[in-house]
Formats: structure tokens, sequence, C-alpha cells
């Protein structure tokens, strides 16, 4: 009877060491998973991060002037294409930071007095870059083309343009 116990017992030593040596394989490929897992998510919500703050950096416009040209007819204060001028560059202003591509082209409403209108961005600048460097294209225009029937500013990340006729670029 002893013998027979002894051979009964390694028996089942033997397989509590198998199932031992099982469980701990399994468990250390939980353990593995579970920290694959976890460093997978960290690494996600580091990219996840850089993207983000990537987006809220800003980069600086480049608004020096490479050409100014003016048209050489000129309008007077009470001339109805100063108030077309206003609409078309106002209009300008407000949709080509907005449009995809920042590429807009424009015509106003106003038929006894028509303007026409077109202003770009460099495509690889933000929304808000666009803007400040569509103002600097204006200033230009006024500083250097006031009271024309036709003007053209353009900077290195953007450029305006207007005439009295249609026209493309």
């Amino acid at each position: 009877m002893t013998s027979s116990k002894i051979m009964e017992n390694p028996m089942t030593l033997e397989c509590k060491s198998k199932s031992d040596k099982t469980s701990s394989l399994e468990d250390r490929a939980r353990t593995h998973t579970h920290t694959a897992m976890v460093s997978l998510a960290r690494i996600t919500a580091v990219v996840v991060g850089l993207l983000a703050v990537s987006n809220m950096v800003e980069s600086v416009p480049n608004t020096n002037i490479t050409t100014v040209l003016c048209n050489s007819g000129s309008f007077t204060a009470g001339d109805p294409f100063a108030t077309s001028l206003a609409y078309v560059l106002d209009d300008l202003m407000g949709f080509t930071p907005s449009k995809n591509g920042y590429d807009y082209y424009n015509i106003s409403p106003y038929p006894n007095a028509f303007a026409y209108g077109h202003a770009r961005c460099n495509s690889s600048l933000i929304s808000g870059d666009c803007t400040t460097c569509l103002r600097a294209s204006k200033q230009a225009l006024f500083s250097t083309c006031q009271s024309r029937i036709g003007a053209r500013s353009v900077l290195y990340d953007c450029r305006i343009r207007y005439e009295q006729y249609p026209f493309n670029e």
C-alpha cells in the first residue's frame, strides 16, 4: 500500500506541476499582453498630445512685399466704385482664410460700378496667419495705390488684387 501511495503522489504532483507551469505561462502571457496594451495606450496618448500641440503652434507669415502694382486710373471719394471696392476687400478678408486652399475670387454686387477681387494665401499657413498676411497685403495696397481702380499687392505668403474688370490669375 505504501508503494501505491508513493506512485499516486508523484503522478498527482506531476500533474499539478504541469498545471502550475501552464498556469504560470498563461499568467505571464496575460501580463505581457497587459503591459503591451498599456504601452500602446501611452504611445497613443503621446502622439495625440503632440498632434494637438502642433495644431496650436502658429507660425509667423512672411509679410515681406515682393510686388505692388497700381492701375494708372483713379477714382474719387464719391465714386460708386469706392463702395464696390470696400465690399470686395472686406469680402476677400473675411472669406479667403476660411476657403479650402485659401484661394478666393469675388465680385461686388453693385451693378453701377463693379469691382472684382482675388486673394490667396500660402496653403501651408493656418487660417489666422492667412488673415494676418492679408491685412499686411491690404495695407500695402492702400499705402501705395491710394484711390486706384486696380491694384495688386504680392507678399511672400499672400496676395490681394482688385480691378474694375474681370480677371484670372
